[in-house]
């Protein structure tokens, strides 16, 4: 199956959303035992949206982008405010069908490339019907 956007979600801002944060790295190695731990909040839209009046949350459905660590029933923050550039991962709109996909352009043409090897590029021709939606800034999903 591709992936495609499964729903769409608007945040809401308007609250502070705070949550605990222990301001130390955790290593993935071995733990320091002398390391100094303090307690902040964290609010998770400061920390996951940078522009509100433009972001946007999508849940993923497909995995042809498991490649780049999205996954089927994920959710995406999508920022309508980001230029898309080379390598950017992209909500974009082909031919009236909603895609997450890799955005590439190499000589002045555009190629929407999945992160799975079964699935084929798209690529953007002068009769397609194409429009980004929105640059890709953040995937939260469960373990």
């Amino acid at each position: 199956m591709k992936t495609r956007a499964k729903t769409i979600h608007t945040p809401d801002v308007s609250k502070k959303r705070e949550v605990l944060l222990f301001d130390a790295m955790v290593p993935a190695g071995f733990p320091s035992p002398a390391a100094d731990y303090r307690q902040d909040k964290l609010d998770l839209n400061k920390h996951l949206i940078r522009h509100p009046a433009a972001t946007f949350f999508v849940r993923v459905a497909g995995d042809s982008m498991i490649g780049a660590g999205i996954h089927c029933g994920d959710l995406l923050v999508v920022d309508r405010s980001v230029e898309p550039k080379n390598n950017n991962i992209v909500i974009a709109v082909v031919d009236g069908e909603m895609t997450v996909k890799r955005f590439r352009i190499h000589r002045n043409t555009i190629t929407l490339e999945p992160e799975n090897e079964n699935y084929p590029a798209c690529e953007i021709t002068e009769g397609t019907r194409f429009e980004v939606w929105g640059v890709v800034t953040c995937v939260i999903h469960k373990l």
